[in-house]
């Protein structure tokens, strides 16, 4: 299905900042060759810009790749880490929190069992 992502296995996001007139091209580019990562089946890939209000998706299905971009109209950025060299693997709960505006290192919460 198009841009489905709740059956994606992985979510990584690329920490610092992206420049995003990159097109679905230059964004694996980063991927493949900055970070040695190979861009697996069922995979999200999420991209910040330098004002943390505007991100981008790479979605890897098994037949394609999806562009996704979301730019916020509500007050609010989002909390993207700037170190510029990782890439970081996250849970879908430090997802939800990124995508709610929080910090994804929630030192308070409820540490889950994995």
């Amino acid at each position: 299905m198009l841009a489905d992502i709740s059956n994606v296995d992985a979510i990584y996001i690329v920490c610092g900042r992206t420049d995003m007139r990159k097109s679905i091209d230059g964004l694996c580019a980063i991927i493949q060759e900055q970070f040695s990562m190979n861009l697996e089946r069922n995979t999200i890939y999420f991209f910040c810009g330098r004002k943390c209000d505007r991100i981008k998706a790479l979605l890897v299905e098994p037949d394609g790749i999806v562009l996704i971009y979301k730019r916020l109209t509500a007050e609010g950025r989002y909390r993207w880490p700037r170190n510029k060299n990782e890439v970081r693997n996250l849970t879908w709960r430090e997802f939800d929190w990124l995508m709610s505006g929080l910090d994804i290192e929630q030192p308070k919460a409820i540490k889950m069992n994995t």
